[in-house]
């Protein structure tokens, strides 16, 4: 179950995306911003912590979930330490997943050679 349910909730998140795709004129460089905004503002509200107990990694893996992540590494810092955790909590609670991707983004670009789209 917790399977089909990380499905239908990550599922739904994508479709989402696809709809403001195809209906809008935004760009998809807007939409990401868009979803990150969406994932700050609803772990802001408590909103989406209902959405990651139901989905799981359906809710946490798209950049809803890092917008999310965002949220709650702030609220955590600002109750350790104060109005200076607004600045920092968002860096420390995104840092390992940034540094992964341009670890392993840097590690693909010197294994295969990137061709230019024609």
């Amino acid at each position: 179950m917790t399977y089909l349910s990380a499905f239908i909730v990550g599922g739904i998140i994508c479709a989402i995306g696809q709809i403001l795709i195809d209906k809008t004129k935004l760009t998809s460089a807007r939409i990401l911003v868009v979803y990150v905004v969406a994932g700050v503002v609803l772990g802001s509200l408590g909103i989406y912590q209902k959405i990651v107990e139901i989905g799981g990694a359906g809710a946490i893996i798209p950049l809803t979930g890092f917008g999310y992540n965002l949220a709650k590494g702030v609220f955590r810092d600002v109750d350790e330490t104060g109005l200076l955790g607004a600045f920092t909590g968002g860096f420390k609670a995104g840092a390992a997943g940034l540094a992964a991707a341009v670890f392993f983004g840097f590690m693909m670009a010197s294994i295969f050679k990137p061709k230019a789209k024609k």
